[in-house]
């Protein structure tokens, strides 16, 4: 009598596993996985998102998190001479304004805005780890979340605005987050979701993931969290950049006084080095980073797994070498510094100042409320339609279109946004790479867990993620908008009341730099075009076109019957 085989170590590794107390309470032998099985679809997931780390903390960044004019350290007249010897004559020490946050950027400014970096790394890894604990435990579905691209660009770029120019404080921003994740955890507790997210028009519903694609594409092009490719000209707005830093300049609203003076406008703000003088095309970082989109562009043609980190660690490690055109450290006083956090590897770093930063002084203001109620739709929109289009992938859906852990799969993202804002960064919510992951095999909440773990890890690493400069960030914004323009085939081009709705919400995103233009630009026009049909059916239903009709028709009679007996009496005549 022949033996069976002898099974090997992950074989009875998995045997083992799927008859413990853990397997049967994620079903690892109902949903026909294993639990290797599921730890190798948590790396893949892990590996297509582990770009959010570095990511998402330099977009908020660009916010100032909660450094202010206060920050700022005052400067002698003359920027050669220390504030300690600025006693000569003709020099005085310039107390700090409101204009130290912009460039040329105060040297305080500066370093609060590289301890605030540190803190949002360590605070996207956290709420990344913790709302993938709560989708595993709770809804043992295999989806990961993190804070979502797009909602973090809307709050740095629109709400809070470059460096705390917009109408909300960064920590009144965060309250606004907050609440609209207590509200969004209610209506998900309520059952409301699905029946508000279908209350959008559906064109606009639609073109939303396009339009954000096409904003954070847009992101990625220039130099701020990109790769320089698009710069700033006076005649056309924007033009063809990518020159070195040497030979870039920054703008500022100014006036002439009529002794001739020249000064800055009230309310006014000095930009980035965002005008090329001359040298474009033959930035050095700018090629680097193109290398980077090739390498990210290549991996997804070929559907390799981890497409996006491959593309941000080459950059990344090439531009970690000192002295050379690409250097993330330059030889200054920043770089100086930032070196010298990068050469410790492995730190624990303790959020300072993002943690718990929540104001709820503002709450009195229009824009708080309109920054609430766009971010409470974009997660009502996006992250339902992400957790329904992932459970179809997965093959978990019914007739219906509802699944298996449905309630707590909402329960959990709702629940992380709150986290989230307490940490001190933007909405959280289930990220479309967790088809990575099922595509693997991952059918359990094993894979949330999993890439839950790699979360932590990640949590020992901030000097390197701190390290990761714009250009290799740049790469991966334009190729997530690549994959987000993949919902404008569901649009109905042939329908015009469809398509200009949905092509005004793609367009305004990304030109007014704001979601929240796109999404009132979008639903404004299909108001405006569903406007006469909505009033015909009105008068339909009030009775008011039915009685017009029948006038009409009675009208119509009368005139024939007079027409008749007129031919009658020709008729007469004629005989």
């Amino acid at each position: 009598m022949a033996t069976p085989p002898k099974l090997g170590i992950a074989a009875r590794l998995n045997a083992y596993i799927a008859n413990t107390r853990v397997g049967k309470r994620f079903k690892l032998a109902e949903r026909n996985t294993t639990f290797t099985t599921e730890l190798r679809a948590g790396t893949a997931t892990f590996l297509t998102m582990a770009y959010i780390l570095a990511v998402n903390a330099s977009i908020l960044t660009d916010s100032g998190g909660t450094c202010s004019v206060s920050d700022c350290t005052p400067l002698c007249s003359d920027p050669t001479v220390a504030v300690a010897n600025c006693t000569g004559a003709g020099l005085r020490v310039n107390p700090p304004n409101d204009s130290c946050k912009f460039p040329p950027v105060n040297p305080g400014y500066s370093a609060c805005l590289e301890r605030t970096r540190k803190d949002l790394i360590v605070a996207t890894t956290a709420s990344s780890l913790i709302g993938c604990l709560i989708m595993g435990t709770f809804s043992n579905l295999p989806l990961a979340l993190a804070p979502g691209m797009g909602t973090n660009a809307y709050f740095a770029y629109t709400v809070v605005g470059y460096h705390g120019s917009g109408n909300v404080p960064y920590s009144s921003a965060l309250a606004a987050i907050f609440f609209e994740g207590l509200i969004f955890l209610f209506i998900s507790a309520v059952g409301l979701r699905a029946r508000l997210a279908k209350l959008v028009p559906k064109p606009v519903r639609i073109s939303s993931s396009a339009g954000i694609g096409l904003f954070l594409a847009f992101i990625g092009l220039q130099s701020n969290q990109g790769i320089g490719l698009i710069g700033y000209s006076p005649s056309t707005l924007v033009t063809l950049g990518a020159c070195p830093r040497s030979s870039r300049a920054a703008l500022a609203p100014v006036m002439t006084a009529p002794d001739g003076t020249v000064t800055l406008l009230p309310g006014g703000a000095v930009s980035g080095e965002i005008m090329c003088l001359g040298d474009r095309m033959i930035s050095p970082t700018f090629w680097l980073g193109m290398v980077g989109f090739f390498i990210i562009a290549y991996c997804l043609v070929k559907n390799i797994k981890g497409a996006m980190i491959y593309g941000i660690v080459f950059v990344t490690v090439v531009s970690w070498f000192r002295n050379t055109l690409v250097t993330a450290f330059p030889d200054t006083v920043s770089g100086n510094s930032a070196y010298r956090y990068f050469k410790k590897i492995v730190d624990v770093h303790v959020i300072g100042s993002t943690a718990g930063a929540l104001s709820f002084s503002g709450m009195g203001k229009a824009n708080f409320w309109e920054a609430l109620f766009t971010f409470l739709y974009v997660d009502i929109l996006d992250t339902t339609g992400t957790l329904y289009s992932m459970a179809r992938f997965a093959g978990f859906t019914d007739d219906n279109g509802d699944f298996e852990g449905q309630y707590f799969a909402f329960m959990s993202d709702a629940s992380s946004i709150v986290v989230g804002s307490l940490l001190g960064t933007s909405p959280v919510c289930t990220y479309i790479e967790s088809s990575t992951g099922i595509r693997e095999g991952g059918r359990t909440g094993l894979t949330a867990l999993t890439v839950a773990g790699y979360f932590f890890m990640a949590l020992f690493f901030t000097p390197l993620l701190a390290s990761i400069p714009a250009w290799a960030v740049g790469p991966p914004l334009i190729l997530i908008g690549v994959l987000m323009m993949r919902c404008v085939v569901e649009i109905e081009w042939d329908d015009m009341k469809q398509a200009i709705p949905a092509f005004m919400t793609m367009l305004l995103m990304p030109l007014t730099y704001s979601i929240a233009y796109g999404l009132i630009g979008g639903i404004g026009t299909y108001i405006v075009l569903e406007m006469w049909d909505w009033g015909k059916d009105l008068l339909g239903r009030l009775g008011i076109r039915r009685c017009l009709k029948s006038d009409s028709l009675i009208g119509e009679t009368a005139n024939g019957t007079n027409n008749g007996a007129h031919e009658d009496v020709k008729k007469h005549e004629v005989v």
